[in-house]
Order: C-alpha cells, then sequence, then structure tokens
C-alpha cells in the first residue's frame, strides 16, 4: 500500500509539533493535555482516525494511523499518547448498536476514551445494566466527552460466562459528566497524559452503549474492522514510541553537535565514539521501523482481502510492536546516557524522553509478557490467543 505523505491527519500533526514540543513541560507540569491543545488536535482529525466513516470518522488504513502518532510523540510523547488512546477507543463505534454509535460520534470534534481492563461490575436489569467500578489509567480523559471502562456482567448474582468458560467482561460506555476522575496521577514518565483514575457508582447503563472486542463481531464493515482490536492498540503504543525515540535522537544531535565537554576543544559530536554510537542507534531506530511497517503491511493486505487475519499474522504484528517499544527505550536511555549532565535538567528532552519511554514499556500490551505469549504460538504450543 502507497501511504500518501499529505494525509490529512499526517499533515494536521505536523503542523502541531512546534507548539507541542514548545508547551512540553507546561503539559508536565499540569500533568494532562491542555483542553485547547486537545481542540487542536480534534480539529486536525487526530481523534477520529479509527472512527467508522460512517458515522463521520475517517477510518484511516492502519500505516496512516501510525504515522499521525509517530509525528505527535516526536515533537511531544504524552500528548501521543493522549492521540493513541482517543484513536483507538473510537473503534467501540464499529461494534455498537449503530444508532447509539451514531449519537455519540456525530459530533467531528467529539473526543472519547476510557479503559478496556474489566475493573467494573455490570449488573443486567432489565434492557440496562447498573454499573459501579473504578478504572485505573484513564490517558487523556479530561478533555472526553464519553468513557468506558471494562467491566464483569453479573446476571441473577451470578457471574455471567462466554461459551469458552471465560467470563463476559463487555466495555460499559458512559457519558463523562457521570464519572468522578481521580487525581492519582503522580508519576515518573508520560507526566501529561492525565492518566488519573475514573469511578462511577450505580450508573444505569443501556445494553446498546456496551462492547465486547471478544466475543462481539463488529456491526461496520471494512478492512479496518477485520483488523485485531488489541493489535490497533499496540500499534498505535508502538507509533508512540517510536515517534519519541526519532524526537531522542534528533535532541541528542543538536546537544552533541554543540556541547564540549569540560577541557575539550571537540564537541561530542566530533568523537570517534560518539560518532559510532549514534549510527548504531540510528541503524537500530530505521530497522525496528521498518520491521514495524512490514508487519503493517502485510497484515493490512490480509485484511482488505480475508474474512478473518490469522493468529499467525496477529502474533508477528504484536511481535514487531513489542520491538519497537523495546527498541525505543534502549535508544532513549542511550542518548540519556551520552548527554552527560546536561541531560539531567528539565531544560533537556533527553530526561523527559527517557522517562517517557520506560513509561511505555509498562502497557500491557507491549510488555515483556507479550514475548511469551506469542512465543509460545512460534513453537506450536496451544495458546489463549483471544487478546493477540
Amino acid at each position: 500500500m502507497t501511504i500518501e505523505p499529505n494525509h490529512p491527519t499526517l499533515d494536521a500533526a505536523r503542523a502541531l509539533q512546534s507548539e507541542l514540543s514548545q508547551r512540553a513541560q507546561e503539559m508536565e507540569e499540569v500533568r494532562r493535555l491542555p483542553a485547547d491543545l486537545a481542540a487542536k488536535l480534534a480539529a486536525g482529525g487526530l481523534f477520529r482516525m479509527v472512527t467508522p466513516a460512517a458515522y463521520g470518522g475517517l477510518e484511516c488504513a492502519p500505516r496512516q494511523i501510525v504515522d499521525a502518532v509517530e509525528a505527535v510523540a516526536e515533537a511531544n510523547a504524552s500528548a501521543g499518547w493522549c492521540v493513541m488512546i482517543g484513536a483507538t477507543t473510537a473503534m467501540n463505534a464499529a461494534y455498537m448498536d449503530p444508532g447509539t454509535a451514531q449519537e455519540i460520534y456525530n459530533d467531528p470534534h467529539i473526543i472519547t476514551g476510557g479503559v478496556f481492563a474489566p475493573m467494573g461490575k455490570a449488573v443486567v436489569d432489565g434492557d440496562d445494566y447498573i454499573v459501579s467500578g473504578r478504572w485505573q489509567w484513564g490517558s487523556g480523559s479530561a478533555n472526553c466527552t464519553w468513557l468506558c471502562g471494562g467491566s464483569m456482567v453479573f446476571e441473577n448474582g451470578e457471574l455471567r460466562t462466554l461459551p469458552s468458560g471465560k467470563p463476559d467482561a463487555r466495555m460499559m460506555i458512559f457519558p463523562a459528566n457521570e464519572v468522578e476522575l481521580i487525581d492519582t496521577w503522580h508519576v515518573m514518565g508520560l507526566k501529561g497524559t492525565g492518566s488519573g483514575d475514573l469511578a462511577v457508582d450505580n450508573i444505569r447503563v443501556p445494553k446498546a452503549r456496551s462492547v465486547s472486542l471478544v466475543a462481539d463481531k463488529p456491526q461496520v464493515d471494512g478492512a479496518l474492522y477485520k483488523f485485531p482490536a488489541f493489535g490497533l492498540l499496540s500499534l498505535g503504543v508502538a507509533a508512540t514510541a517510536m515517534g519519541n525515540a526519532k524526537g531522542a535522537l534528533q535532541a541528542f544531535i543538536d546537544l552533541a553537535s554543540a556541547k564540549k565537554n569540560q577541557g575539550s576543544r571537540k564537541t561530542l559530536g566530533e568523537r570517534q565514539t560518539i560518532q559510532a554510537e549514534t549510527a548504531r542507534m540510528m541503524a537500530a531506530f530505521r530497522a525496528a521501523r521498518a520491521y514495524l511497517h512490514d508487519e503493517i503491511e502485510m497484515t493490512w493486505e490480509v485484511a482488505q482481502n480475508n474474512d478473518d487475519i490469522p493468529v499467525e499474522r496477529r502474533a508477528a504484528l504484536r511481535m514487531a510492536c513489542t520491538h519497537m517499544v523495546r527498541t525505543g527505550a534502549d535508544i532513549c536511555r542511550t542518548c540519556y546516557d551520552l548527554g552527560g549532565g546536561a541531560a539531567l535538567f528539565e531544560a533537556s528532552d533527553l530526561q523527559r524522553r527517557f522517562r517517557d519511554s520506560h513509561a511505555m514499556t509498562q502497557h500491557i500490551v507491549t510488555a515483556p509478557a507479550t514475548w511469551e505469549l506469542t512465543g509460545r504460538l512460534l513453537f506450536g504450543l496451544p495458546t489463549d490467543a483471544s487478546m493477540i
């Protein structure tokens, strides 16, 4: 697939890079994405890249989504993370009752967010669920109009199970004004994402406003919605890591081109050891990026020509995403190390890039456990592939 360099979302991301970069420290101080920046990103369509075209969304190809998120994260990883969460959460629309989806997504500037982890409880009550719960990691929630939270479904006093025997966990979608946002976001990295806790207490959620990305089938046609939901989320995390690593490399090159160690007439960039290490990092970055792009293209080709994407292909995509995230963190750590004492200061991009990159490695879809999950499939061992 040929990616047009002037895709509107990529253009919008690039147009905002300067401001996003300049306001990185502000975002760290307020610990969230400022509302005016969220509005500018929304106006550029960056939160509607996954929203179905049937509901006014852009329904972008995966590579276009990755390119746009990468461009935002190159300027500011926290902003890239918020874009990634808001965009991928809109995949719920493809699984939702069409009338309800139209109601939620009819505003072109809408931002949705939430948490997949089933930390809530949903009790069946006629055509509704009564939902209570508290969810961690609610990135970008302060700018959202609608939020969602994964919940275990209970019926007649018992936990409802799927035919597989697993608990029936569904995403409950509710207006943001029914949610308590709890400020728990005091962290090392991705400080500007506002990823505090969400809580609801006995709110009523119509069944039409619930989806399961595991048990339900998309109600919207289109290759994007054949793409594995968790694979798409992994792509978003990898794209953020990729942009952050790209930004770290440029920040280090800028620093090394000007900085001279005490007593030295040469800049860091004129030292052979620094030149060699920078070339090695750049090669590692380009290799991981090319590997990710290759897996995206192969998976997208299958999605466009088949009803289902085989588990082996889904696993291959996840491996490339995890590899990009881990490689990005390694690059950011090396840039930080080589930056010396200058990298300690908050005015340096390198310390922020270092912190943000290692925060990304903790996300469940690209955490080290992904290697074990995908490695089992490489050996042909029985594997629960529902989360791949």
